[in-house]
């Protein structure tokens, strides 16, 4: 009987130690943590935190576990959305965090056309989306660009970003993960480099730093390049000063600069939080690329060749591709 019972104790221990080494996803999969290649128990790795819920509470829940005070003024990088039709993240869902933090939108203009292209045009589109019920929006390149150095840069050694940049004493980068057209996919590295770019600065980056007017079309791997070394300047220039959140829901092929993208096809998967941006970013291809239904948007991202932009990343020193992940669902 005692024989017995030490069996019976000791298979529940196993399951339990398997299910704390368990995730499950929004859309209810559930999958071990083996399953994401680069997630580690090294003490050293910085620490990505996930929530399968998404939803106003769980967003403060995320900004709080990263254990950060924001200081000074804080804006909150996002994208506004091109159209109503588009995946941007919802007033609704987002509220609570930015007006946690005191923060104002913050955004620059298209390099493409589109309702972004001016700032009179941006604000209205703003508005039509309801952020500006929200909080105050600040198009960072209204009165044009000013310079980022960028260390060890891959392609580039500049950035051009908004002149309002400098108007803020950090930065919490809210990201709504998805595909994208021309990098495969968008998320916390494209936010802070063709996000932050002033019209000028995207136009750089897309061209690889060949060229800063024009069309944006430039050959792909110098475009991803120049969007990691970017991120770099940004993420170096803040410092300790910029947080990043994710959220992993509406993940279409297309980026929320689509004004009629295409409707998703997978379940949302959940939250993530971190201070490193490459991370967080690998983090959520790692759970992209878990998920049972995800195969429209691998294939966005390797037709694009989107996962080379984490490899610049780790070679100009922009962060970590290998992460600590802490679950912090109840």
């Amino acid at each position: 009987m005692k024989r017995l019972f030490a069996v019976v104790l000791f298979l529940c221990l196993l399951c339990s130690s398997a299910l704390a080494d368990s995730l499950i996803t929004n859309g209810g999969v559930t999958l071990e943590e083996s399953a994401l290649p680069h997630q580690t128990e090294d003490a050293s790795a910085p620490k990505v935190y996930f929530l399968s819920d998404i939803s106003p509470e769980a967003l403060v829940k995320a900004y709080e576990a990263l254990g950060v005070q924001l200081p000074g003024k804080v804006g909150v990088k996002m994208s506004t959305g091109e159209s109503t039709r588009s995946n941007y993240l919802r007033p609704e869902l987002i509220a609570d965090l930015i007006h946690l933090v005191n923060g104002t939108i913050v955004e620059c203009n298209t390099a493409y056309g589109g309702s972004r292209s001016s700032t009179a045009m941006h604000r209205q589109q703003a508005k039509d989306n309801g952020l500006l019920d929200v909080a105050e929006l600040d198009i960072l390149d209204a009165d044009g660009s000013m310079e980022i150095p960028i260390e060890n840069g891959v392609r580039i050694n500049v950035d051009y970003v908004g002149s309002h940049f400098d108007h803020y004493d950090s930065f919490l980068v809210l990201t709504h993960f998805k595909g994208h057209a021309m990098a495969g996919f968008g998320g916390a590295i494209k936010n802070i480099s063709i996000g932050f770019g002033s019209s000028m600065g995207k136009v750089w980056i897309h061209s690889g730093g060949t060229k800063k007017s024009g069309g944006i079309w430039g050959a792909q791997n110098p475009f991803l390049e120049a969007m990691a070394d970017a991120a770099k300047g940004v993420n170096d220039r803040m410092g300790d000063h910029i947080v990043y959140i994710s959220v992993l829901n509406r993940l279409s092929v297309d980026c929320d600069c689509d004004g009629s993208p295409a409707a998703p096809d997978m379940h949302d998967i959940g939250i993530l939080a971190s201070t490193d941006p490459l991370a967080i970013d690998q983090a959520a291809i790692d759970l992209v690329y878990a998920v049972p239904d995800s195969g429209s948007l691998r294939r966005r991202i390797e037709r694009q060749n989107g996962l080379y932009t984490l490899d610049a990343g780790e070679r100009n020193g922009l962060g970590s591709r290998y992460y600590d992940l802490v679950i912090l669902d109840d």
